[in-house]
């Protein structure tokens, strides 16, 4: 993985002294908080329902487990003793003081981690594949363009002010498990002649969810940086600044169409390329070098013979996935059990995940866009015991693709955004559906919850979508099908009038009735049915009778 360089640990050491002093002035009373608004977004630090939220970047999901016990040593000292893994890959702390945040920075610091550009209207912290570098399929790592892409995009003078906040996330393999059609500026990772990049564009979600529209079909390595900023510099000229809900680029392309703009980022890219360097091979090398594979000892028995053990075996099944390197194994670690909100992990088990990545896995934990963790390198004959490990702390349910693998937002009982509250709701749905044991039979599923119409929780992208509504004070809950954040994206649709928070879970109950009695076989995904069918079966099931 990445490690500073000079540079990047005096920025943050920089940024963390700035923004102390600022801290002191608010506390003061010498900033108001209006003042002290966008600078603690440049931070950030948000101000939420109850209390300060601190998040904390995690560039493309990658963690050592020196750093995820610093995570855990600051949830126990200044926080309520949990954090909470997000969406881009991230963790944030929901209860910190406003005293106590110089203090969590300069911890941080000393682990080569920090709060940048997690908020505000900047490039936020750039996501990958959780799975890059371990699979023999990707064309290449994405993560050191990741990293390339965060370093030339932190403290970007140009874009550190943007019309609104602006995602990027990288792929290397034709599987898309970052839902870059979903993002500002998705990019694949191509082979033509050579390795260069289809770059997609003006994809997202929120009030108007849009799929991404392809740009570029091929941008060379060299040239990759130049036509980003291209993309930026005409968003950032054309972008709308007068109206927070129209100022995404989704809806500049949207506007434009997908033709114009792509004109004038190419007319753009034209002039750029006369006054910008090109990313030079040794730089790219550099980077590269950061995220090669660690010496994998050749593992002498394949086919191991593990205990009998039906819960291991199930583990086994759903959370384990084959590695290139012949006799290892990925490891899923879910964070949807019935005891913890999606997403939520306490420091005890982060200490512990952490140990457990030093003795079996070279100290390398991963955070995936769904809000579950990974460790890559687990020889097979270490899995019953790894197995053991986490089942021991709570972090071996065997739900990995499953309905209860759920994403969730912090809904209601954290945002002051939010109409309606989530978490409840993905905890109904795994307790309900555990106790009737229908998941296995009902196989992959996304369910994907938002407490309210930002879409926090992905809920369009879900192929069964859960939206948070108010109505007259009450939560209610609507319903959209078919949403997909893969290589085949779609935006999920409506399937009627929405539901209270007592009827959601029969009415998703209803929802699986449907498909398990419609399917064609076993093997006959959820999304698949649904284009089968359509709509109207699932319509009747949930409305004809009332």
């Amino acid at each position: 993985m990445y490690r500073y360089d000079e540079f990047d640990s005096k920025l943050v050491i920089n940024r963390v002294k700035q923004f102390t002093k600022q801290i002191k002035r608010r506390i003061s009373g010498e900033l108001t908080e209006d003042e002290f608004k966008p600078l603690r977004l440049m931070n950030g630090l948000y101000l939420q329902l109850h209390a300060y939220m601190l998040r904390v970047a995690i560039p493309y999901g990658e963690l050592s487990s020196k750093q995820l016990k610093m995570l855990a040593y600051i949830s126990k000292k200044y926080d309520r003793g949990y954090g909470h893994f997000t969406t881009r890959q991230n963790i944030q702390f929901n209860w910190p003081t406003l005293v106590d945040i110089p203090k969590i920075l300069r911890n941080l610091a000393k682990v080569e981690m920090h709060a940048i550009q997690t908020s505000g209207n900047c490039i936020r912290n750039v996501t990958a594949d959780h799975l890059a570098g371990l699979l023999p399929e990707e064309i290449e790592d994405p993560r050191p363009w990741c990293e390339i892409i965060r370093k030339w995009s932190t403290f970007h003078p140009e874009f550190s002010f943007l019309p609104r906040k602006f995602k990027i996330a990288v792929i290397g393999c034709n599987e898309d498990r970052a839902g870059i059609l979903v993002h500002d500026i998705g990019i694949k990772i191509i082979k033509r002649k050579e390795i260069g990049f289809q770059i997609f564009v003006g994809g997202g979600q929120g009030r108007s969810p849009f799929i991404a529209k392809k740009i570029s079909d091929f941008v060379s390595k060299k040239n990759l940086l130049t036509y980003l900023e291209a993309i930026l510099n005409i968003y950032n000229s054309l972008g709308r600044r007068d109206n927070i809900y129209k100022a995404r680029i989704k809806i500049l392309v949207n506007e434009l169409g997908i033709e114009h703009f792509k004109k004038l980022v190419d007319n753009r890219f034209k002039l750029l390329k006369q006054k910008k360097t090109a990313l030079k091979g040794i730089e790219i090398d550099k980077i590269k070098n950061y995220f090669k594979l660690p010496s994998l000892e050749t593992v002498g028995k394949i086919n191991p013979e593990f205990p009998k053990n039906p819960n291991f075996e199930k583990w086994l099944k759903f959370n384990t996935l084959n590695h290139k390197v012949k006799g290892y194994k990925i490891v899923l670690v879910s964070l949807k059990s019935k005891n913890y909100p999606p997403g939520d992990m306490d420091y005890k088990q982060m200490i512990h995940l952490a140990e457990l990545a030093e003795k079996y896995s070279f100290g390398e934990i991963r955070v995936t866009h769904e809000q579950n963790l990974v460790i890559p390198h687990i020889k097979i004959t270490d899995l019953f015991e790894v197995w053991k490990i986490l089942d021991s702390i709570t972090l071996a349910t065997p739900n990995i693709g499953l309905l209860t693998d759920s994403i969730c937002c912090p809904g209601m009982d954290y945002c002051a955004l939010a109409t309606a509250r989530s978490i409840p709701i993905a905890q109904k749905i795994t307790n309900f559906f555990e106790a009737k044991k229908k998941q296995d039979e009902i196989g992959p599923l996304k369910i994907k919850i938002s407490g309210c119409i930002n879409a926090c929780g992905h809920h369009h992208v879900g192929n069964i979508g859960i939206l948070g509504l108010d109505k007259n004070g009450q939560e209610f809950y609507q319903i959209t099908l078919g949403g997909s954040s893969k290589e085949n994206a779609s935006i999920g649709k409506i399937i009627g009038s929405s539901f209270s928070s007592s009827e959601i879970i029969p009415a998703i109950d209803k929802i699986l009735d449907v498909y398990l009695e419609k399917r064609d076989n076993k093997n006959q995904t959820f999304i698949q049915t649904l284009e089968q069918i359509g709509l109207k079966p699932f319509q009747e099931a949930l409305y004809d009778n009332n």
